[in-house]
């Protein structure tokens, strides 16, 4: 191997190690070129865990209007837009801005729903097809994994 192509190897693991401090997840994998890249940490578990501020755990809402299990159930959905990337979410073009959409919306084929970064690089995350926003399912911000359901256009 090349010390060129050596040390363009190194650059991106090194990005993509950061991606992981970033998002907080356990392991990331890219191939490009003929090459794949995983890079991977183990987690430590706290045995003990300092008293605080009780917060309520929030539900996602299903299109039927129960909170339910989370955005798994969503995952076979027909109207179901889902990540094509690990990265995190953003619901507005900048922060403190107005969302792209919001439950209820009626969106175009082609209309921005969300924006997923992933190695400093902004995807807009575009509507298959046109539609009514029934539910979203990510919140500002957060972590996605690959095929994560985001959005539920009907």
């Amino acid at each position: 191997m090349s010390s060129k192509k050596h040390a363009i190897n190194q650059d991106l693991i090194r990005e993509l190690a950061a991606l992981l401090n970033e998002t907080e997840l356990t392991e990331i994998e890219v191939e490009q070129d003929n090459l794949r890249i995983r890079v991977a940490r183990q987690t430590q578990v706290a045995t003990a865990v300092a008293p605080g501020p009780m917060i309520a755990p929030v539900g996602i809402t299903s299109p039927s209007g129960k909170a339910g299990q989370g955005a798994d159930e969503f995952a076979d959905h027909p109207g179901v837009v889902t990540s094509p990337m690990v990265g995190t979410a953003y619901r507005s073009p900048e922060p403190g801005g107005a969302p792209f959409v919001s439950v209820g919306d009626t969106v175009t084929e082609g209309q921005t729903l969300l924006i997923v970064e992933a190695m400093k690089t902004m995807n807009q995350i575009p509507a298959p097809r046109g539609g009514v926003i029934k539910s979203i399912l990510v919140e500002d911000t957060q972590p996605v994994e690959y095929g994560e359901p985001l959005v539920i256009i009907e």
